[in-house]
């Protein structure tokens, strides 16, 4: 697969009101390709408030791409109907196509070929759609001048010749085919000889989850006590609900407290052809078996807020569709990337993904199969934890979010870089972190993104907690942080000992553990120094009290922390110094500053501007302390050391219009090649890269400063080698790391508040710019004012 480019690109908006009697006319420069209008993308789909499974995966697409790239190229839709199915949109679609009708097609091809802003045209394509005006349909395809891309919702096996001609001519005039499953691109390949270079594999998309309690959820939904099975979809007969119905009575002589529910109203075409037929069946077999306390049928469409508090509450999901052609299905993917154990028949979709202990298969229309796979999950709690949590891992690379990233990627490609993609940078959402934090401090690890309190506290997490919430309170003044900021600025006060020095580990029970023995701690220090010198900086706008007890504790340490050698403490206590301001202390700050310098000496050649022989974690502290160091003393030589080392270190972290930090997997050994190592970023390195670009920007005001943090920053959105997103949106937390294959789920305080603290840089950043756009506008509107008439 084709690797693209992203080169992020900040934009920034100027909302100007002018209030006057006479016409004004303003010409605010705004550059030629800022005015023109965005580029399109054509979706043609069915789209709600029709109600399909495929109408629903376009609507949740498109809402994924517009928050992730909404300023980059504009989602529109021509929207399939017929002459029975004419929906009431909520927005009206650019177009719309009636599949019932032969002219519709050729109007519509000729209004999407004069479209000048329409540069792509992406059809999600099902056999069912276009069956009554099949060349109708495939004139109209042909007909289309843009670029097409088929995004093909069934992949039937075994095709006859007819079938296979009508899909190797829409291969033909297509661009790439989209499917789901490697399994559909695997059919594609062997059995209708499409090339493998036209298809581009992006899985149905999921939405992330914030997990909720499953106990308080069952009491919402009057199910408390009960073993939970669930079932949802547009009812249809090809669902085989039955299956599970002639099961529960096996299931129910084991386990009494069993509560099936069938969630989802009839398909709307069934309803059309057949009425309320099928569901009429199920009720009257499930007074037949005898288990009416035992089912629950939810007879409406469930919109999807209620939809995945269902699936968090189920013990036990079941797909039972009795088609075995079925290439995917959106519920089944929905129901496993919510952590739901799954039990499903053999479609290609649940084969692939049902592995590795996640989830069971059952054959079709087999009961007596289906209740003993039932009744083992339910015996096996340990089990259905062990599903739920590799379900999870399993699925999280098909987050909405990444699958807007895969289809906006391609769209780059196919328009031939028109798009340029401009990722939005996410609001700020402090809910994990409140979630971390207890009444004694913050908890240092996650189970995924649940707080693992046996996992204990650190100095260290706490320090860095410190130092977002007060720039989070510098930024909005919220009094809500200033809560946070007392447990953090206690927990440092409990960490320090009566010699001056800080422990890093607490456990549970707020002991402080062994850990603290065995391990070199300058570096825990230095961030504590670090975090109380940037409270003391603040005592404008903080609560005295805070800034008092910070600037106490700050000064007992100092006795210390002239023992401390470790290069990243010494860069630490700089900044903590340089944010204390204060002249007694500078002496301190110029004696870590000299050693960095005479280190820096020591190690500089024509190729290697370093402070040490090798570029490890956390690098671009040293150059930023350095900067911080002349904006203390204005040394100069400090200044020259600070844009020498950290010039030299983007050049090693920027490549090709991306960041990738060092790779805690191995060192960059100075004069030594090494194989480029893919995997092992840490968010607390991107982190510390934007913050020391934010701090250079300030001094030496380089653009090329401001580019590298968006660059930075977009890492954590998913401009990484993945693709993937970082940050999750959902939970405001952060994932741990990026490995080769793999994003790592847990959200633990380090990676959560990184991220925080590198999107408090961007905010910053981006409230200067808006501070020196309005400065720009006033100046323009003073000119234009100087030739009104005064009063």
């Amino acid at each position: 697969m084709k690797t693209v480019d992203i080169t992020p690109i900040s934009l920034t908006q100027i909302n100007l009101e002018v209030t006057t009697t006479e016409p004004l006319s303003i010409n605010l420069n705004v550059p030629e390709d800022q005015e023109k209008t965005l580029p399109e993308i054509l979706f043609i789909t069915s789209f709600p408030p029709r109600e399909c499974g495929i109408a629903k995966y376009s609507q949740d697409l498109i809402e994924a791409i517009n928050q992730k790239f909404g300023n980059s190229f504009n989602c529109v839709i021509c929207a399939l109907e017929t002459d029975k199915e004419i929906p009431q949109y909520q927005k009206e679609p650019k177009y719309i196509l009636n599949t019932d009708n032969q002219n519709s097609f050729i109007q519509t091809a000729l209004e999407i070929n004069k479209d000048e802003d329409i540069q792509l045209v992406v059809i999600q394509h099902e056999f069912g759609f276009f069956s009554k005006n099949d060349l109708r349909f495939q004139f109209f395809y042909n007909s289309i001048s843009k670029p097409i891309v088929f995004a093909f919702h069934t992949v039937l096996p075994n095709p006859n010749p007819e079938l296979k001609a009508k899909v190797q001519d829409m291969t033909r005039i297509a661009s790439y085919l989209i499917v789901m499953t490697q399994n559909a691109a695997a059919i594609l390949t062997q059995e209708y000889e499409i090339p493998e270079t036209k298809i581009r594999v992006i899985p149905h998309g999921t939405h992330l989850v914030t997990h909720l309690d499953k106990i308080q959820l069952k009491e919402k939904y009057n199910l408390t006590n009960k073993k939970v099975l669930s079932t949802f979809g547009l009812l249809s007969s090809g669902k085989g609900i039955e299956t599970t119905l002639e099961a529960l009575p096996t299931v129910i002589k084991q386990h009494p407290e069993v509560v099936f529910l069938v969630l989802g109203k009839t398909h709307p075409s069934i309803v059309e052809r057949e009425g309320e037929q099928y569901r009429i069946m199920l009720q009257e077999k499930v007074c037949e078996l005898n288990i009416e306390k035992h089912v629950r049928f939810i007879n409406e469409y469930i919109q999807l807020p209620i939809l995945l508090e269902y699936l968090q509450l189920s013990d036990i999901y079941l797909f039972t569709s009795k088609d075995p052609n079925q290439a995917v299905s959106g519920t089944f993917a929905y129901a496993v990337s919510c952590g739901c154990p799954v039990i499903s028949t053999p479609i290609p979709h649940a084969k692939e993904v049902l592995n590795n202990n996640i989830g069971i298969i059952v054959d079709f229309g087999n009961p007596v199969q289906l209740a003993t796979a039932i009744s083992s999950l339910l015996n096996n709690e340990n089990l259905r934890a062990e599903i739920s949590s590799n379900s999870i891992h399993k699925m999280a690379s098909t987050a909405w979010q990444n699958s807007a990233i895969a289809h906006a990627l391609l769209f780059q490609l196919l328009t031939k870089n028109k798009i340029q993609l401009n990722f939005r940078t996410p609001d700020i959402n402090l809910k994990h972190i409140k979630k971390l934090t207890t009444s004694f401090s913050m908890i240092q690890f996650s189970k995924i993104a649940i707080p693992n309190i046996n996992s204990g506290h650190t100095l260290d997490d706490n320090s860095r907690g410190l130092i977002a919430l007060c720039r989070h309170y510098e930024l909005f003044q919220h009094e809500k942080d200033l809560d946070l900021i007392n447990i953090y600025l206690n927990f440092l006060n409990y960490c320090l000992q009566p010699n001056g020095t800080f422990l890093n580990y607490v456990n549970d029970h707020q002991e402080f553990t062994q850990q603290n023995y065995r391990e070199n701690l300058e570096d825990s220090n230095g961030r504590a120094i670090w975090a109380l010198g940037y409270v003391t900086s603040l005592k404008g706008i903080l609560p005295h009290s805070l800034c008092l007890k910070a600037e106490s504790l700050l000064q007992i340490t100092l006795t210390e922390v002239v023992k401390i050698h470790s290069t990243r403490a010494m860069a630490f206590i700089i900044k903590g110094l340089y944010y204390q301001d204060k002249k007694e202390n500078q002496p301190i700050l110029e004696l870590f500053a000299n050693r960095l310098v005479q280190m820096y000496k020591h190690e500089k050649t024509n190729n290697w501007h370093w402070f040490e022989n090798y570029l490890t974690y956390g690098n671009s502290l040293l150059p930023e302390a350095m900067l911080c160091a002349y904006l203390s003393t204005n040394n100069v030589e400090y200044k020259s050391i600070a844009k020498e080392s950290f010039d030299f270190l983007l050049s090693k972290i920027f490549v090709e219009g991306k960041i990738k930090v060092i790779s805690n997997k191995g060192w960059h050994i100075k004069e030594k090649t090494i194989e480029s190592i893919i995997g092992g970023e840490q968010p607390i390195d991107v982190a510390y890269t934007v913050m020391a670009l934010e701090k250079f920007y300030q001094v030496f005001k380089l653009d090329d400063y401001q580019q590298k943090a968006n660059i930075a920053f977009n890492w954590f959105l998913g401009d990484n080698h993945l693709h993937q997103i970082v940050y999750n949106p959902c939970t405001g937390g952060c994932y741990d790391g990026v490995e080769e294959y793999n994003i790592n789920l847990n959200q633990g305080a380090e990676s959560t508040v990184s991220y925080l603290m590198a999107r408090l840089s961007i905010e910053n950043f981006n409230l200067k710019t808006s501070h020196s756009l309005q400065l720009h506008s006033t100046e323009i509107l003073s000119e234009n004012f100087k030739h009104l008439p005064q009063n």
